[in-house]
């Protein structure tokens, strides 16, 4: 029965986990590096994560400065990125690309603010799918006279905790986000 426990926890904690890096490639009107994090680069033939061939600083609030190591590969990352769904056109200095982040307009803000909701409920519809997966398992050993009667009911308690709990992170990292966002 604690395995069903642990396995339940570990699969809720990657959801809370992906939902933690979708959150962080939203861009908020400030410079996030975590935006760059699923541009590839195609740097001799294999895709690369641009922070494996080039330096990503934050040198202002609205701009990424992006110094690769290589400047022969400085055309590659700009490319990469102008393919990229981020929607900031890079700008080329020779050495190194800018990425200057413009203001949000309030619709955008209100916008995302929905896109962010809709994510929360996501992952909190994948941790109750987890849940009812466990108590599956629980009364199948019930079923199997694995477990006792009380056993399968504080089981089912405990699940039921636990899912709370993750439920209530979600909330609190969707409302976090949401308040960045809406912050001018």
């Amino acid at each position: 029965m604690k395995e069903i426990f642990a396995k339940a926890e570990e699969k809720m904690n990657k959801s809370l986990n992906n939902l933690a890096q979708e959150f962080a490639a939203i861009r908020a009107g400030r410079a996030n590096p975590a935006v760059l994090d699923k541009v590839q680069v195609d740097y001799y033939g294999s895709p690369t994560p641009i922070n494996q061939v080039a330096a990503v600083s934050v040198p202002e609030p609205r701009t990424l400065l992006i110094s690769p190591w290589d400047k022969s590969t400085l055309g590659l990352i700009e490319k990469a990125i102008l393919m990229s769904d981020i929607g900031i056109n890079p700008q080329n200095d020779g050495g190194a690309l800018r990425l200057l982040f413009p203001p949000m307009t309030e619709e955008r803000r209100r916008e995302l603010t929905k896109d962010i909701g809709k994510m929360g409920e996501d992952c909190k519809v994948a941790i109750r799918s987890i849940r009812r997966d466990a108590m599956d398992k629980l009364k199948d050993m019930k079923k199997k006279s694995e477990i006792t009667e009380d056993d399968m009911k504080n089981g089912e308690k405990k699940m039921q905790e636990l899912t709370d709990r993750f439920v209530k992170e979600a909330d609190k990292m969707a409302e976090s986000k949401q308040k960045e966002i809406m912050e001018i």
